[in-house]
């Protein structure tokens, strides 16, 4: 895996993200069709890059992931 393939998998996590809703690791994985390691590695480059947001789900045991969006005036 190089950084095209991790940045081409942060794209697609990306766009499933775009629907505006939050999605737990499990739901990601399975739309994403990516192995544990590739989808790790996109969500750490959209995390880096302030991209998404990333909240302990109160109701269980496990993350949320959704979009980030910076406004500036």
């Amino acid at each position: 895996m190089d950084k095209n393939e991790i940045g081409l998998n942060a794209g697609a996590i990306w766009r499933l993200l775009n629907d505006q809703r939050k999605w737990s690791y499990r739901e990601l994985k399975e739309a994403s069709k990516l192995p544990d390691r590739e989808l790790n590695a996109a969500i750490g480059w959209l995390a880096r890059e302030n991209k998404i947001e990333i909240e302990q789900d109160a109701n269980a045991d496990h993350e949320l992931f959704y979009l980030q969006f910076n406004v500036y005036f």
